[in-house]
């Protein structure tokens, strides 16, 4: 029984020699008690450019002249639960907006207890306001009572303050922005394109090709040879 004992006990024991020499030998060679570590810590993050992520898109007054009251009574439809667009609604957990636009911001409907975030903005109700507003009213004005994210789409708040005017009017539109020319380019009015084109669109100095000047002679009599090679003018 004992020599069972020893031999059981000596198998066991070399096992945990076995083992305690593995992780020795293991961490050795891959220098688990020393790290290496890179020479600048962390690790980059794909982010893009400041500014990159911002809104490409059409201008504001390119956006308002195309805008559709109709399709912003849709949008608007997300806004119903707080406020009334009709003339004369009552103010609900929102203040009635019919004829906000061009209206001092934070001041428009009598009686309605505005944010201090809003009634101390100063300003007005511009197109160019109320579609910073629209995009976030968070962002627009910091402590706004105000829960609504705001509307991602250049369009929609197009679309939307579009219907704000059809309800009680606004102000001028801004203008949309003029084009931009290219680099190096000019536009020329009435100038032909392509090969041969004259510049300044000048058609009327240009000679058909092959044909003659005004300063080169023309022969007044043509000449005509005779069956006996002789030249015979005049006919």
């Amino acid at each position: 029984m004992d020599d069972k004992f020893n031999t059981a006990a000596g198998w066991v024991l070399f096992a945990g020699i076995v083992a305690l020499g593995s992780s020795i030998a293991s961490g050795m060679y891959f220098h688990a008690d020393r790290p290496e570590s890179p020479e600048e810590p962390g690790y980059f993050i794909d982010a893009p450019e400041e500014g990159a992520g911002e809104d490409a898109g059409p201008d504001l007054g390119t956006l308002l002249a195309s805008a559709d009251a109709a399709a912003g009574e849709k949008v608007f439809a997300k806004c119903t639960a707080c406020h009334t667009i009709n003339q004369g609604g009552a103010n609900g957990i929102g203040p009635n907006l019919y004829g906000v636009m061009g209206t001092a911001i934070g001041a428009h409907a009598p009686g309605f207890a505005y944010s201090s975030a809003l009634a101390d903005h100063g300003g007005q109700w511009t197109w160019e306001n109320m579609n910073e507003w629209l995009k976030s009213p968070r962002a627009f004005a910091s402590g706004t009572k105000m829960s609504f994210a705001g509307l991602s789409s250049p369009e929609d708040r197009a679309n939307v303050m579009e219907y704000l005017a059809a309800n009680g009017g606004a102000p001028a539109k801004p203008a949309p922005a003029a084009p931009e020319i290219p680099e190096g380019g000019e536009e020329v009015d009435g100038a032909a394109e392509g090969p041969g084109a004259i510049a300044g669109g000048d058609t009327g100095s240009v000679q058909a090709a092959g044909s003659m000047g005004d300063d080169q002679p023309v022969p007044s009599e043509q000449t005509a040879t005779t069956n006996d090679g002789t030249m015979k003018a005049g006919e």
